[in-house]
């Protein structure tokens, strides 16, 4: 099976995380992280061992997976669309996902709408765009109103669709958050009437409306225990808007790690998973800004033991047990469904299960890449997964 074939699609992710800092810090990876930290000659480095994995997924058949977060050595991706635009020259066969893009936060939708179309021209049609609500620990540095920030992505979202699929002149655009006197998004993008419209989501009320509007969803993190649910809600809404819930409409997200023995697999991933143990790691003040949540999800939250110790214990083993994504371990964490390590024998078994338990999907978001892995683990993680794991997935399409 290849990145455009039948089957699962699998598409290769990285924060590009700036972990040569993380040795420097304690109780917040980010929105107060001094930039002192980065060292540019460093990041060179970095970013083009990065983009060098994400070009040779070309060569695997694994389609490419980039985001962006702000004001954080976690992720050193913070405008998604720069890598994706190299990437649009450097490939020429795997499609190209930003999941994605933080509409809510961002202040000009025109110029997503201007990105996303022409890397879409560029790479001759391979762009899928995702558009996300993104964390709350990026409300302090975009200065928005988090009680504002979901009508502001739909307005965005609304706006950014318009603007790609109008074709015969400006409009004018008026609504509550943005304002143009004259919309005329040049180039128009390749695929008509515009790339494929992604989302992750973490609860079953925003799969609903995504479903709604026939939008592909990710789920991040959710496990064994919650993603099951999420899929359900999905289903449901898509039949009740008169579709039918295709399983290429849903993906989720896994950090993986394949070896040649298992002690190997397990190795590469619990390095992959600095990502899982670092990324939730912030001051208390930015965790949970007021109107973020729900009144009802926030006193939940509180419940439980305050905001970060919620996020902290999110993540269950698959009999329910709530465990520390800061702490966990390899075993747990593929007890809870957020890793597939070992054997290419028990990466696809793992795989299969979980694929079963959820009632299937048609996209696996493999993290090959995270933490402290190096670039040789990476490689040969990527290469091993691409001949020994991806070919078998085609069975569960």
């Amino acid at each position: 099976m290849t990145a455009n074939g039948k089957g699962m699609q699998v598409w290769q992710f990285s924060e590009m995380a700036y972990h040569p800092a993380w040795p420097h810090l304690e109780d917040t990876y980010r929105v107060t992280v001094p930039s002192r930290l980065f060292d540019p000659k460093v990041g060179a480095d970095l970013y083009h061992r990065y983009l060098d994995e994400w070009a040779l997924c070309d060569e695997l058949g694994i389609n490419i997976m980039t985001n962006e977060h702000h004001a954080t050595a976690t992720c050193a991706d913070s405008v998604c669309t720069i890598p994706m635009a190299i990437l649009a020259r450097e490939t020429k066969k795997v499609r190209l996902l930003a999941l994605g893009m933080p509409i809510g936060n961002r202040n000009d939708p025109i110029r997503v709408a201007e990105e996303y179309s022409m890397i879409d021209v560029i790479s001759r049609g391979r762009v899928e765009m995702g558009f996300v609500k993104g964390v709350p620990f990026e409300i302090s540095p975009a200065n928005t109103n988090p009680a504002e920030l979901m009508d502001r992505f739909w307005e965005a979202h609304d706006l950014i669709l318009k603007a790609m699929t109008s074709h015969d002149g400006p409009f004018n655009w008026e609504g509550t958050h943005f304002h143009y006197r004259s919309v005329n998004v040049w180039p128009r993008p390749y695929q008509q009437p515009h790339p494929p419209v992604w989302m992750p989501v973490g609860s079953e009320g925003s799969a609903i409306e995504a479903a709604a509007r026939g939008i592909t969803i990710g789920v991040l993190n959710t496990g064994w225990v919650r993603t099951p649910s999420i899929f359900a809600a999905y289903r449901e809404s898509a039949r009740e808007a008169g579709r039918e819930p295709a399983p290429d409409k849903l993906a989720y997200m896994a950090l993986i790690g394949v070896g040649d023995t298992r002690a190997e697999g397990w190795r590469r991933a619990d390095q992959i998973l600095g990502y899982s143990r670092t990324s939730g790691i912030v001051s208390p003040q930015f965790m949970n800004p007021a109107g973020y949540v729900s009144a009802e999800v926030s006193a939940q939250m509180l419940k439980v033991g305050a905001a970060a110790g919620a996020r902290a214990t999110r993540v269950q083993t698959r009999d329910g047990r709530p465990i520390n994504a800061r702490t966990m371990t390899v075993e747990e964490a593929i007890d809870a469904g957020l890793v597939f390590a070992g054997t290419p024998d028990d990466v696809f078994e793992q795989i299969r299960a979980f694929h079963t338990h959820v009632g299937g999907f048609g996209h696996l978001l493999m993290m090959g890449q995270g933490g402290t892995i190096d670039h040789e683990d990476t490689v040969a993680n990527l290469t091993l997964f691409s001949k020994e794991v991806l070919p078998r997935l085609a069975e569960l399409g």
